[in-house]
């Protein structure tokens, strides 16, 4: 990224918070300079204000990127202050959720180049995926550059048509919530079982961690992979009979739980 049109021209990046922050950190790691990246956020953190980047202060007039991540209800107040890079070359990225392209076009301009991003909280740790897609005044340009910034902290891929954002909002952006709730309840049953509650968790944790980690790097599906762990008659084989119920295990539970996700994400774009 050091001799990047971003390193050149600039990159403004609006809300520092968990996101910004493992997004700007994977910049720095690999080669932004630090001078080349103007941080605007009300609450800049110790460790923001300790990495050389220009914090609250003035803006160039056309960065090459302004990557949009405040929260969704500060989104009102914080967009219209860069109304005047609007209509030009600087590229908006935003990984807002609930705030559609036609938000920022209507804010900023027409012909505002605008890619939308879901990423999710695994980004924290690059290992997060986030799903891109742009209006026509971004285009190609607009996602190569933008894969690049996302790709910091984990995979990027892009959709073919915005409407897609809902349902990758109930998978993946929402997701993890649903991981971390399968770690409590995996853990919580093996202490009814007998297991001590620390033990407990640190085998539901790691269970998923590896399961995730074989899935990843398996050339099986994971519809393969269960069968590989399942004998005839075995233990796992009646544990999945019933998370496996058409009516009340996972086929059911987890399609009505991301279509409601991806339902209410809806309902956040149209206000």
């Amino acid at each position: 990224m050091k001799d990047s049109r971003i390193a050149k021209d600039g990159l403004v990046l609006l809300g520092c918070g968990k996101m910004g922050s493992a997004m700007l950190e994977g910049w720095l790691a690999r080669g932004l300079p630090a001078t080349s990246v103007w941080v605007i956020d009300p609450f800049p953190s110790d460790w923001v204000q300790a990495q050389g980047v220009h914090v609250n202060a003035d803006l160039p007039d056309t960065p090459a990127i302004v990557l949009v991540a405040v929260k969704p209800q500060m989104m009102a107040d914080a967009l219209p202050t860069l109304q005047k890079m609007g209509n030009g070359e600087t590229l908006f990225v935003s990984v807002a959720a609930g705030t559609p392209i036609g938000y920022f076009e209507k804010t900023l301009g027409t012909e505002t180049p605008v890619v939308r991003a879901m990423p999710n909280t695994p980004a924290a740790i690059s290992q997060g995926i986030t799903a891109i897609v742009a209006n026509d005044a971004a285009g190609a340009r607009g996602l190569d550059e933008a894969e690049v910034l996302l790709r910091a902290v984990g995979q990027v891929v892009r959709l073919s048509d915005e409407t897609q954002i809902d349902a990758v909002t109930g998978v993946s952006g929402s997701g993890p919530a649903y991981v971390f709730h399968m770690i409590e309840t995996m853990a919580a049953a093996g202490e009814a079982e007998g297991l001590p509650a620390e033990l407990a968790l640190q085998l539901a944790k790691a269970t998923v961690a590896g399961a995730g980690a074989l899935a990843m790097q398996a050339e099986e599906t994971p519809a393969q992979l269960r069968v590989n762990v399942t004998s005839p008659n075995g233990t796992t084989q009646a544990a999945l009979e019933v998370l496996m119920d058409q009516k009340q295990g996972f086929p059911a539970l987890l399609g009505r739980a991301v279509k409601a996700a991806a339902n209410r994400s809806r309902e956040l774009a149209n206000g």
